[in-house]
């Protein structure tokens, strides 16, 4: 997330879901039709989303814990999450409600993100009886499946792809976003990645059984009457093309 670095688009979001690639998903849809109307990534397997932004320009996503033995398959969706903030029209509502009522010991662990146009916070849901929420400065946050201040071989080297903050304005960052998010860099096995393949930390991911399903830009601007920007990419986005899907804000459902 690019928080606070152009007044004209003070929130933009560059993410690719990661995930097997035999699990249905929908790489863009409309996830609720109303009060708020909702967009985002649908998983067809246990419901829920991945990310998702409202017509308020509020966008919630998250990524998950990984875990030794896979998910509990007892638990709730993590796919839950997401919807549940972007019910509200403003980050700060949404993560106070969130920490009141959602219990940690429902869900298989993740970390989240959820922003709108004035506000972003960090919430974790890895441990202990309440999740917890950091509200952070504007910058550039990158989170992956690891703790958001945790050292990560993949964050950095977006961080390096996407390049000065200062540069990260107007239609420039949308088009350096689509190229970060088709980028095939990755390090070499190393410590840092630990158990982890290095073909995996690249921000596009390619494996037998697992990789880069689809991409989502997504550009929140600071007028409130204008709807937010949803580009979608089904698939790889060094080879689906990314497709508007603002049209979906008025469509029927």
């Amino acid at each position: 997330m690019a928080f606070g670095l152009d007044a004209a688009a003070p929130l933009v979001v560059g993410a690719n879901r990661d995930e097997h690639l035999d699990r249905p998903a929908t790489a863009m849809a409309v996830l609720r039709s109303s009060d708020p109307r909702m967009l985002g990534g649908r998983d067809e397997v246990a419901g829920g989303t991945w990310l998702a932004v409202n017509d308020h320009g509020l966008v919630a996503g998250l990524t998950n814990r990984p875990l030794p033995d896979g998910a509990d398959p007892s638990k709730r969706t993590r796919g839950e999450l997401p919807l549940i903030l972007g019910c509200h029209r403003h980050a700060d509502g949404a993560v106070e409600e969130f920490l009141r009522t959602v219990r940690p010991a429902d869900y298989n662990p993740a970390w989240l993100l959820v922003a709108d146009r004035r506000s972003l916070y960090s919430i974790d849901l890895t441990d202990g009886e309440k999740p917890t929420a950091d509200r952070l400065d504007a910058g550039v946050h990158i989170l992956e499946n690891n703790p958001l201040t945790a050292p990560s071989v993949k964050a950095d080297n977006v961080r390096s792809l996407l390049g000065p903050p200062g540069e990260l304005t107007g239609d420039a960052l949308m088009t350096r976003l689509r190229r970060v998010l088709a980028d095939h860099s990755a390090p070499t096995a190393t410590a840092a990645t630990g158990s982890r393949r290095p073909e995996t930390q690249a921000a596009c991911v390619h494996t037998e059984n697992y990789g880069t399903r689809s991409s989502t830009l997504i550009r929140v601007f600071a007028l409130e009457e204008r709807l937010p920007e949803v580009l979608s990419a089904d698939g790889h986005p060094c080879t689906a093309a990314f497709v508007d899907a603002t049209p979906l804000w008025t469509t029927p459902a």
